[in-house]
């Protein structure tokens, strides 16, 4: 009996001693953890509300941070240490701007109140406002803006005709006349209307003939646009296109007696290189077919790689050294370069080969 008495009078001292503990700490309480924004224009700007919240515990709160889950979300809180019974406050502010449609964040205060983390959260839906034209055409090309300034044709035939267009519009208060000087002879451009009103829209309309050009693999072009008679070379339209060769016309027994184009390697690693240093390697290219081989094109991914084919007309069972030179001058660090070889093998016309350093400078 004299023990359970004991027992009982301990277990009652621990639980007094741990009431007196809890009860003596900071303890933050919020009026509400919540907040809904409703639905509102992205044009008001940012939104903010006050979570206000009261110190019911015995000693100081300190809020040691308040975080937010987004950099749209900014919260603003007192930093002062707050005594029992008195308040304080957090304020959040969310930036809808270029943030369109339903949001929901999360903030997270930490503080010494004897729930150590608590999660504050607010939401809404913001309707999307309407933007400018700088904002829907970015590009701007002398007094008409664009989408962007660059006309991809990707994948064209050395004998096909394309045409695309590119979506203008006059965004200054005054009628702009619109034409192009000289293209390149492979490409016929012009603009619909040749005069566009203000704020009117227009298209750039260009027409891409590959068999008016001698080349294969990657083709960049620019057109110069005159606006009122003026040229300016930095009113400008990127016009790229791959040209490829077009061997749908072989027969079965074309194809059978084609030319194969095999390299001994693909890539190649020359480790280790100081900054200034000119390496190179051999690159041996056989053609495995029955006809002979053509080397159409030969590009590299930058003017620092230099490659020299010993000759461009490849024999059956022939093979050729491809030399590649790399000069370091003005390169540091990790260096990847490519190179493109465009052959008429039909089965596989283009092949890249890699070649790779680390670019180590002095000191």
């Amino acid at each position: 009996m004299k023990a359970r008495f004991l027992l009982t009078v301990l277990t009652l001292l621990l639980f007094i001693i741990g009431v007196k503990a809890q009860t003596s700490q900071a303890k933050i309480v919020f009026e509400t953890t919540e907040h809904d924004f409703g639905t509102f224009k992205e044009a008001e700007g940012p939104q903010s509300y006050n979570f206000a919240f009261v110190n019911q515990g015995a000693t100081p709160l300190i809020l040691n941070n308040v975080q937010a889950s987004c950099g749209c979300t900014t919260p603003e809180w007192t930093k002062k240490p707050i005594a029992p019974g008195e308040k304080g406050f957090i304020k959040v502010s969310y930036n809808p701007a270029n943030r369109p449609g339903p949001f929901n964040k999360s903030i997270t205060v930490s503080s010494n109140g004897e729930v150590p983390r608590t999660v504050l959260r607010i939401k809404g839906t913001v309707q999307q406002r309407e933007k400018t034209i700088a904002e829907l055409y970015p590009r701007q090309i002398g007094a008409v803006r664009a989408k962007t300034n660059h006309i991809a044709f990707v994948k064209i035939k050395e004998n096909e005709v394309k045409t695309d267009s590119l979506e203008i519009v006059n965004d200054s208060d005054q009628p702009v006349s619109l034409d192009f000087k000289t293209p390149p002879e492979n490409l016929t451009v012009k603009v619909v209307p040749s005069t566009l009103k203000p704020k009117e829209k227009g298209q750039v309309i260009v027409t891409y003939d590959a068999s008016k050009i001698n080349s294969y693999g990657f083709v960049m072009h620019r057109i110069y646009l005159n606006v009122d008679g003026k040229a300016d070379y930095r009113n400008s339209i990127g016009v790229s296109a791959t040209i490829e060769e077009d061997f749908s016309a072989l027969s079965p027994q074309e194809l059978a007696n084609a030319p194969v184009a095999t390299f001994s390697e693909e890539t190649h690693e020359f480790g280790d290189i100081n900054e200034g240093d000119k390496v190179e390697c051999v690159f041996t290219l056989k053609n495995a077919g029955k006809r002979d081989l053509i080397i159409r094109n030969v590009k590299t991914s930058c003017g620092c790689t230099a490659v020299t084919p010993e000759k461009k007309v490849v024999a059956a069972n022939e093979s050729v050294p491809l030399k590649v030179v790399f000069n370091s001058r003005g390169k540091r660090g990790r260096q990847n370069k490519a190179i493109t070889v465009i052959t008429n093998d039909p089965k596989n016309p283009t092949t890249i080969l890699r070649i790779s350093t680390n670019v180590k400078t002095a000191g």
